[in-house]
């Protein structure tokens, strides 16, 4: 018995000893909060890319609504929105898209062309508005003598003006889709360049459409000579005095010209040359 007891302590002895030597080798300091925060980060970082790994799944098999749905602090912001429809004054419904041909001086008075291009109305409301509007510019659209009938039909008016006030339609029309132009094809018409059309003594003005391509536009007169007109060297800056060829705000069909003739000329035609 005595020399189990003995056999017992000595091996609790042995024990305490290996337990104190142990508790010697170890350091005790401040506990690790700055780790143990790391390591609470990083668990959150990962559930965050786990809810965006599933989003683009889903954005993958039911589309962008979805996307966003399982995005901690996206909610429900990321629902496509419906695009609104364009206002009738960024259609141009209510004043046109106006842009000048050419310019210049005639007989020390100002002269100008420009197109006039008006969107298309939706409805009542908007044609009556633009025909009254079209009234109070001095034009009249073509097969429209109702507002009803500009409803969902464009009208573009080519506009002469001299000195005050002395504005005349050369080209204009109401149609429900615009013309479109391509290698020779040309729509022209002639006016004098002053008022009064007969006047002897008026340069002629030739006003037209053309297709993108063309180059060139040649107008003859009545006594053999001729005028060229080429595309404008800066189609955002107005024509001066001269023959142009000029593309046109919301006329994506073609292009219009001008052609100035010399004093008294007649017109004969115009062609594509180029």
């Amino acid at each position: 018995m005595s020399a189990d007891r003995k056999k017992y302590e000595m091996t609790q002895t042995d024990i305490a000893l290996l337990l104190a030597d142990a508790a010697d080798e170890v350091e005790i300091g401040i506990a690790p909060v700055q780790a143990v925060m790391r390591a609470g980060r990083r668990r959150r970082a990962r559930r965050w890319a786990v809810g965006a790994a599933t989003a683009v799944v889903l954005a993958g098999s039911t589309g962008a609504t979805l996307a966003f749905a399982g995005l901690p602090g996206i909610g429900d912001r990321g629902a496509v929105t419906a695009q609104r429809p364009a206002s009738p004054e960024a259609r141009h419904v209510y004043e046109p898209r106006v842009t000048v041909l050419a310019s210049g001086i005639d007989q020390g008075k100002e002269w100008s062309v420009d197109v006039r291009v008006w969107g298309a109305p939706r409805d009542e409301r908007e044609a009556d508005r633009q025909f009254g509007a079209m009234k109070d510019a001095g034009l009249e659209p073509v097969d429209a003598t109702r507002a009803a009938g500009l409803i969902g039909r464009t009208s573009f008016f080519a506009v002469r003006s001299y000195g005050d006030g002395h504005a005349r339609p050369v080209i204009f029309n109401t149609v429900g889709r615009l013309p479109g132009f391509s290698g020779t094809d040309l729509e022209s018409a002639a006016v004098g360049l002053a008022p009064g059309a007969g006047a002897k003594d008026s340069a002629p003005l030739v006003v037209g459409m053309v297709a993108k391509s063309a180059r060139e536009v040649t107008c003859t007169w009545k006594d053999g000579g001729s005028t060229a007109a080429r595309p404008a060297v800066d189609a955002a800056a107005p024509g001066a005095r001269g023959s142009v060829i000029r593309p046109v705000g919301s006329f994506p069909g073609g292009n219009w010209f001008v052609c100035v003739g010399p004093d008294g000329a007649r017109y004969k035609d115009a062609k594509v040359t180029r």
